[in-house]
């Protein structure tokens, strides 16, 4: 792509930007559900249109290779949200103050991201073989996935090594003061905890672009198209935050699902460096000839898998939830009446209170010592 191109690029998603943040994050709120949809449905329609005129003016080919990086890098982002909404939580990041982090965060992600499809670009147009190593850190990935989440490490996301290092060059209160970043205590300036939550943001989108970025080169070498297919599925993020608030603990197989996507993409890449192969140890230092997979299949691959994961999700969620209902419930007492309700005649008459239970809910509602 020309340098005029790719200024006209960068200038629009700056703007994209900047209207996000005008109208949204300057002052703060919690957003409804409706102005999560409108806004959501914005920005993917934005980068559908996109699409389809990189397909106009690139040719099929191109095209094809911005959607499945597009859709590739949305589910990844879909599965960096466990991990933000565990570090919110952890700090008890007030709803109103939350878009400012998530904002934030898709900031830093572009700029993190952008230095590494740099580096990644030029790794690739001068050795053929970082297809290996690019396709070895999928599997390895893929395979953590499969595995499953280490919860204790998902408790301790909001303390990571640039929290731990801030904590120790500069103090910090326990108390949020608004959304500022810092305050003042007696008479000194420290750190809120908004500008903790920040860094330990700014720490897992650096070790979510080590997964991504070889993702999408899996799925083409362009420079330009990697940039954008990863830049507008970043784009609407935070939109997609709070209209996803209440669905992301029922995505149960969404680890599984991408899981798979990242293997297949990392067989693909190993697959590609066979091909390209200069490697002396390997066939002589001669390309061996296996086959490719084509940008069609893997398309397929990555819709289908996407589409099986959400509905089984929503199945094995919805069957746990019936499951467990009985016990959440109102149970059934011997004499056939329902033990809640005899049990407020019984509070009445005798005029005192009965202690109530409530599920859990794992979102912070309001400010807490962090």
């Amino acid at each position: 792509m020309s340098p005029l191109v790719w200024t006209l690029t960068i200038a629009g998603l700056i703007a994209l930007l900047a209207v996000d943040f005008m109208t949204h994050i300057r002052k703060a709120h919690a957003p409804s559900l409706k102005e999560a949809s409108i806004w959501s449905a914005v920005f993917v329609s934005v980068a559908l249109v996109f699409g389809v005129g990189v397909w106009i003016a690139a040719g099929p080919e191109l095209g094809k290779e911005y959607f499945a990086g597009y859709v590739t890098e949305k589910a990844l982002s879909v599965d960096n949200l466990f991990l933000f909404l565990v570090i919110m939580t952890s700090f008890a990041v007030p709803r109103e103050n939350q878009q400012k982090v998530l904002m934030f965060g898709v900031v830093f992600s572009l700029i993190a991201r952008t230095g590494l499809i740099l580096a990644g670009a030029a790794l690739v147009n001068s050795f053929a073989w970082i297809f290996y190593i690019f396709g070895a850190i999928l599997l390895v990935t893929a395979a953590g996935m499969l595995r499953g989440h280490d919860k204790g490490e998902d408790a301790d996301a909001g303390d990571n090594f640039m929290v731990r290092l801030a904590r120790r060059v500069v103090p910090a209160v326990d108390h949020y003061d608004g959304d500022r970043m810092t305050t003042f205590d007696n008479g000194r300036r420290v750190m809120t905890p908004m500008m903790l939550v920040m860094l330990a943001i700014a720490g897992t989108d650096v070790l979510f672009a080590v997964d991504s970025i070889p993702a999408i080169f899996g799925l083409t070498q362009n420079a330009y198209i990697v940039f954008t297919a990863t830049a507008f599925s970043l784009l609407g993020l935070r939109q997609l935050y709070f209209l996803l608030d209440g669905l992301l603990d029922r995505l149960v197989h969404l680890s599984y699902g991408l899981a798979v996507i990242l293997g297949f993409i990392g067989v693909k890449l190993v697959l590609h460096a066979l091909h390209e192969n200069a490697l002396p140890f390997i066939n002589g230092g001669h390309p061996v000839h296996v086959p490719e997979i084509s940008t069609n299949l893997s398309l397929l691959v990555i819709l289908s898998v996407l589409t099986v994961t959400v509905i089984t999700s929503l199945v094995s969620s919805n069957r746990q939830k019936r499951r467990e209902s009985p016990r959440d419930g109102l149970a059934e007492s011997p004499a056939g009446e329902c033990d809640s309700v005899r049990s407020g005649q019984e509070n009445r008459t005798s005029g005192s209170g009965a202690a109530s239970s409530s599920s859990t809910t794992g979102r912070a509602e309001g400010p807490r010592q962090a």
